[in-house]
């Protein structure tokens, strides 16, 4: 919505509903992705794949991207096929965390695929939709476009890190599910790079809860944490950038105030 006001929408009825749909896709696929990872916490809260089995899971799921679709279509062409491109590139993000689980052919430039189509593209087509229905020229429309996907290559980056540095009472999820996982997340790249040991038990097909905790411990020591740092904040100068060329409104001020709180979450 904030993109929306930025870019002087007035009437919020349409962009509610965009808004919404985007959300209702959101909720889909993590509802999927804790069936296909197994996840035992979401939010802090037991998993639907553990509270009600993957079948009901499942068809929630499925149930949520119905509506989705449902709500986009009474738009025109443009925002339903953003919408869908979207629900693309999160689909194929999931094939590529998955090829790479655990396999030690990954690399730095995969992870980036994987995190702009798992989570960017979502934030890059909800600023996408609300500036082109608030009557916003392409090169704006464009240019929060960008700025989206800066901010949601920073809220990944920034989650991975917390999976090694986090506490679980502030995230809301265990520690190092990554490791633990085989999922190839950045910290965890630089680590091995840096530590075969890392490597070794990030490979592991069940690692035990103390090589966790050894992995984590150096991944900790290693270069990674700064180094992760310095590629969210440059998202984050990046966001600023594209986000700077809006009219200095309160809206605006809303907006980089979201990329404010990105830092404060971690840095």
């Amino acid at each position: 919505m904030g993109v929306f006001r930025a870019c002087g929408g007035d009437d919020a009825r349409d962009m509610v509903d965009v808004a919404v749909a985007l959300e209702l896709i959101h909720s889909a696929t993590l509802l999927h992705d804790d069936i296909i990872d197994g996840s035992d916490y979401r939010r802090g809260r037991v998993s639907a794949y553990r509270q009600f089995g993957s079948a009901d899971t499942l068809v929630a799921g499925d149930f949520l991207f119905s509506k989705a679709f449902e709500l986009c279509g009474r738009f025109e062409e443009t925002i339903v096929r953003w919408a869908a491109e979207a629900c693309i590139a999160l689909t194929e993000g999931e094939i590529m965390q998955g090829r790479f689980r655990r396999n030690p052919a990954v690399t730095i430039a995969d992870y980036w695929e994987i995190i702009d189509r798992k989570t960017a593209c979502l934030f890059q087509q909800g600023a996408r939709v609300a500036a082109h229905l608030a009557g916003a020229s392409r090169y704006r429309v464009e240019t929060l476009a960008r700025s989206g996907q800066a901010i949601g290559m920073t809220f990944q980056v920034i989650d991975d890190l917390l999976d090694v540095e986090g506490e679980a009472a502030t995230t809301g999820k265990p520690v190092g599910i990554d490791i633990r996982d085989g999922n190839p997340s950045l910290p965890i790249l630089i680590g091995m790079e840096e530590d075969a040991r890392v490597a070794e038990i990030w490979r592991s097909e069940a690692p035990t809860d103390d090589e966790v905790a050894e992995a984590i411990e150096r991944i900790r020591a290693s270069s990674a944490p700064d180094r992760v740092r310095e590629e969210a904040r440059r998202f984050m100068e990046s966001a600023a950038r594209e986000l700077a060329t809006l009219p200095d409104t309160p809206y605006r001020e809303t907006l980089e105030g979201l990329v404010a709180e990105l830092e404060e979450r971690a840095l």
